[in-house]
């Protein structure tokens, strides 16, 4: 009798994993990079390159961001160049609420380190086979922005 219970416990505990496997198989690209000393210079601007391969799927693009208690605004401004295989590129100027107006702090994070998702571009495919880069330089107005601790990209494929 025991044997059947340790069986539907081992189909569970299968499942279950299978379950969280399948979850993460949306995400197409995930990367970041780490701000030396916390301290995002203006010169400083991360890079991240795309292959893709697939023309067809509708994707969702965000930004991560991680942030400590000592980031001195409730906002930041972000210049995005986004370039395609075919040397094309644009640039887009965003801003995104890290905080309320009361100063409580979006995204969740342990200790002092608040790590927030921010949407870029919903629902869009990339039309060349090819590697798809993205630059992201802040646009705020101290050259040093201190309380930053990574920014990074992730692109997600769109459940149909």
């Amino acid at each position: 009798m025991t044997t059947g219970i340790n069986n539907s416990r081992k189909l569970l505990v299968t499942l279950f994993i299978l379950a969280l496997a399948a979850c993460g198989r949306n995400i197409l690209f995930t990367d970041s990079s780490s701000i030396p000393e916390k301290t995002w210079q203006i010169s400083n601007i991360p890079e991240f390159s795309y292959d893709v391969s697939d023309t067809v799927s509708k994707t969702n693009v965000s930004f991560t961001i991680r942030t400590g208690s000592d980031y001195p605004f409730r906002n930041i401004f972000l210049f995005v160049t986004a370039s395609s295989p075919d040397g094309k590129s644009i640039t887009d100027t965003l801003e995104y609420e890290l905080a309320d107006e009361k100063g409580n702090w979006y995204g969740k994070g342990p200790g002092d380190i608040h790590e927030l998702n921010l949407p870029y571009r919903s629902n869009v495919f990339f039309p060349l086979k090819g590697t798809y880069v993205f630059k992201i330089q802040h646009g705020m107005r101290t050259a040093d922005l201190k309380g930053v601790y990574d920014i990074g990209v992730r692109i997600e494929k769109i459940k149909i």
